[in-house]
Formats: structure tokens, C-alpha cells, sequence
């Protein structure tokens, strides 16, 4: 036992053997515990309906069980009597370690509430990718916060700091207005939701397909294949017509007849419409009426709703109304109008 009492720089051996006795039944125990107390965990939250249970368990994976290890090995380190210099460099290390993980649990916090706030509003699946650019940002707020608590462990002058950074800041804030009013719409478009990825949009005469929602722009694929980019404050500031949120689509055209029709013919024409349209599948007829006189033909007006809002839909069902159409009035002897003028020539004679 004498021999345990021989100092190694600075410390007895018992104290070594003390230190490294701690390390590593704390290890051994932390690694029971992973794999048998956490294991037997994750089986019981597979059973369960909700996510908490899930997110708890990631939680004390990811971040509580590496942070524990740690604290597991300074403790053991703690208890051996270290030079000054040694024990506050292992301190602030200590500092930031513990500041780091407490960071990953608030990230992990942060993320896991978003994505349960979209589930609850039933977003898509693709909306859920732009949690990534509101993390980033809150991301970089958080490590802001923390680099500023870090200094003030470290004995460096905060209030000064901030200072000098609330000036830069003011003069950063100006130099880039555009990019904030970017970033604020980014959180418009993403909490008020007036259009998603995937949905066909049209912005004043530009029309397309939403490829993808960026913290300062939006990537939009035309209709003629090109991709378009708009910043994200052109968007809010402009009127958005967004097609795929439509739950039908109303539709309405106009037939031009010549005149020379007789009159019972055009008493007849709105009828052969109506059986025409509602022969159709997935459309709701509203009206077909002889709507007016125009300057070379009578003008035969027709409405009816798709009760779908896939364009490609609509066109086919439109295709096959004006077929019919033309086939029946073929058969009927009807001619379409088009532009024509009559000149008569009076003969004084």
C-alpha cells in the first residue's frame, strides 16, 4: 500500500488509480445503460402511436449520452489535482462542450416542434424540406447567443463587444436591406403558405411549377421548360395565382353562328349543347343561352364547371365537347361564323 502513496507529478498514485477507477465504471455503467435500459426503451416507443416518446429517446442518444461520457471522464480528471493552467484550460473546454450540446438539444427541440407543427397542419411532405433554411437561421442565432456567452466565461468584456457589434450591425442592416426583406418573406411564404413546391402558380404574366422555396429566392420551372427565379419579397409584393388549389375549374366559351341560321335551328342550339356537355364525365353543366348579336354572327354562350383542377383533364374533355360539337352541327347543316362583311353597292340609277 506504500506504493500507492508515491506522488507522480503532483499526485499519489492511489489518487491515479482513484481518477481512473471513476472513468471507467462510469463508462462501463453509461454503456449498460445504452444498451440495455435504452435499447428495451426504443422497443417500447416503436408500440406507440405518438412521436414524443421517439423524439426523448433521439434526444438522449444524440446528445445527453456523448455529453455524459464526457462528464464522465472530467470527473475522473477533476478529482486528480491539476496545475492552474491545466484545470482552466480543461474548464473552458468543459464550457464549450456543454454549450455545444446544449445548443444540439435545442436545435433537436426547435426541429422536432416545426415538423410537428406541419404534420398538424397536414403539410406535404416536400414542404417539410424547408424546415432546413429556417434551422440554419435559427441555427446561426443560437451559435450568435453562445459565441456571446462563451466570451463571457472566458473573461472577455460582453457589454463592449455587443456594442461594437450593435453598431456594425446597424451599418449591415442598411448595406443590406434587400436580403432581409428576403429572409422576412422567406417566413411569410413559409408559415402563410400562399403557394408550395409542386404547385402550378402564376405571377403577373409568368407561369410555372414551384421547384423550390430558398431563404432568399424561389426557383420556379415555366410551362416552356426554362426556370425562373424571383426573389422572395417580388412574390409577396405580387398577386399570385395559385391553379393547384383549385377544386374545380369553371369554363366558359362562346360559339359564333352566321346569321343565316334559320330561327327554329338557333331555338334548338342551346339544347344540343346542354345534351352535349352533360354526356360528359366529371363536369357539372351551369348554362347555354343565345347570348347576343355580334357584327358578322349570333353569339351562343356556354358555362359549365370541371369538377377536377388537372388542366390536362380539362383540355381533354374539352377536346372531346368541341368534336361533338362540330360533328353535330355538321349534321345539322349549322355554320360557324367567322369575320366576314357585306358591302352593298346602291345604283342611283
Amino acid at each position: 500500500m506504500e506504493g500507492l502513496n508515491q506522488i507522480f507529478w503532483g499526485n499519489t498514485l492511489y489518487a491515479y488509480v482513484i481518477a481512473l477507477g471513476v472513468i471507467v465504471i462510469g463508462l462501463i455503467a453509461l454503456r449498460i445503460i445504452k444498451s440495455i435500459v435504452l435499447h428495451r426503451l426504443r422497443k417500447w416507443a416503436e408500440r406507440t402511436v405518438n412521436t414524443v416518446d421517439d423524439f426523448i429517446i433521439r434526444v438522449i442518444d444524440r446528445a445527453i449520452m456523448p455529453a455524459l461520457y464526457i462528464t464522465v471522464i472530467y470527473g475522473g480528471i477533476h478529482y486528480l489535482v491539476l496545475p492552474v493552467k491545466l484545470a482552466n484550460g480543461m474548464h473552458g473546454v468543459m464550457v464549450l462542450i456543454n454549450t455545444f450540446f446544449v445548443l444540439r438539444v435545442l436545435t433537436m427541440l426547435i426541429e422536432y416542434a416545426l415538423i410537428s407543427y406541419l404534420q398538424k397542419r397536414s403539410y406535404a411532405d416536400a414542404r417539410r424540406s424547408e424546415v432546413k433554411g429556417i434551422l440554419m437561421i435559427i441555427n446561426l442565432v443560437l451559435w450568435c447567443i453562445a459565441i456571446v456567452f462563451l466570451l463571457d466565461n472566458f473573461g472577455y468584456n460582453v457589454t463592449t463587444i455587443i456594442t461594437s457589434l450593435g453598431i456594425g450591425g446597424v451599418a449591415i442592416a442598411l448595406a443590406s436591406q434587400n436580403i432581409l426583406s428576403d429572409l422576412f418573406c422567406y417566413f411569410v411564404i413559409f408559415f402563410d403558405r400562399p403557394f408550395e413546391i409542386g404547385d402550378a402558380i402564376l405571377v403577373g404574366d409568368k407561369s410555372g411549377t414551384v421547384m423550390e422555396i430558398g431563404v432568399k429566392t424561389t426557383r420556379i420551372r415555366s410551362t416552356s421548360g426554362e426556370e425562373m427565379i424571383f426573389s422572395n419579397k417580388q412574390l409577396t409584393d405580387s398577386r399570385i395565382h395559385n391553379f393547384k388549389r383549385m377544386e374545380k375549374r369553371r369554363i366558359a366559351f362562346v360559339l359564333d353562328v352566321v346569321y343565316e341560321t334559320p330561327a327554329d335551328v338557333i331555338e334548338e342550339i342551346p339544347a344540343i349543347l346542354k345534351t352535349i356537355i352533360t354526356a360528359q364525365e366529371g363536369i357539372a353543366f351551369d348554362r347555354a343561352h343565345f347570348a347576343t348579336y355580334g357584327p358578322y354572327s349570333l353569339k351562343f354562350e356556354v358555362v359549365y364547371n370541371v369538377l377536377t383542377s388537372d388542366y390536362n383533364k380539362y383540355m381533354d374533355i374539352q377536346q372531346v365537347i368541341n368534336l361533338a360539337i362540330f360533328r353535330e352541327f355538321a349534321k345539322r347543316g349549322i355554320q360557324f361564323a367567322y369575320p366576314t362583311q357585306t358591302v352593298f353597292n346602291a345604283n342611283n340609277s
